[in-house]
């Protein structure tokens, strides 16, 4: 069985008994269940988690935001996008990687034949706008990481890509900058991952195009092994 609907059926008995799914602690015989149905409990699992992510306020940035972008994209994709935090558009529409840098990112996706409507989740470390587009601070990012964690888990990709700095470190749990971070295959949560620069970087440094479509080859190489 596809681990993704493993996963699913486990959550649903998990959910049932208003246990958190990502500390399920045990396994128990269970009948069959329809892939159909799993799918259903799978988009129901998402939604819930969504609206646990648009009414949080563990952090003081829940304070200063339009609303919390949760995320958006295909569950079982082929690459999950993780960027660093919200911008202004981003907060005002709900949805991340829409502005300047989000177009961007769209380009780098068809690129190698992805895009967010068919093969991609998009989402950031954290889920509210940083003042002044700030980069997040460690505080901040504890309070989301258990958001972030939750959905690796339920979106199931096959890589992750870190878009910037914030993504980057956290992921690897390093402190090297981003260009000592790239360029190389990474293991996270029990996945490949590929770091780059985030897109609104190299929308300011054209320097870093080429660094990027090596990355993004390296990403696509590891989609097609």
């Amino acid at each position: 069985m596809n681990m993704s609907h493993e996963f699913a059926r486990e959550f649903r008995e998990l959910v049932n008994l208003a246990e958190d799914f990502v500390y399920g602690p045990y396994r128990q015989q269970r009948e069959p269940v329809p892939e159909q149905e799993l799918d259903r409990d799978r988009g129901a699992v998402r939604r819930l988690l969504e609206q646990e992510i648009l009414a949080c306020n563990l952090c003081p940035l829940s304070g200063g935001r339009t609303q919390a972008v949760p995320g958006v994209g295909v569950l079982d994709p082929l690459v999950m996008v993780i960027g660093e935090g919200p911008g202004a558009e981003e907060d005002r529409l709900g949805e991340p990687f829409v502005g300047p840098a989000g177009r961007y990112l769209d380009d780098w996706l068809r690129a190698i034949g992805l895009s967010r409507e068919d093969n991609v989740y998009i989402t950031n470390v954290v889920k509210c706008r940083p003042p002044g587009n700030r980069d997040p601070e460690p505080a901040e990012i504890q309070a989301c990481r258990p958001y972030l964690e939750r959905q690796i888990q339920l979106v199931h990709p096959r890589v992750i890509l870190a878009a910037g700095r914030i993504a980057a470190q956290f992921l690897t749990g390093s402190e090297l900058g981003i260009g000592k971070l790239r360029g190389r295959e990474h293991s996270c949560y029990g996945l490949p991952m590929v770091a780059t620069y985030h897109p609104s970087g190299v929308l300011r440094n054209p320097d870093w195009r080429r660094p990027v479509w090596e990355d993004l080859k390296l990403l696509r190489s590891i989609l097609d092994r």
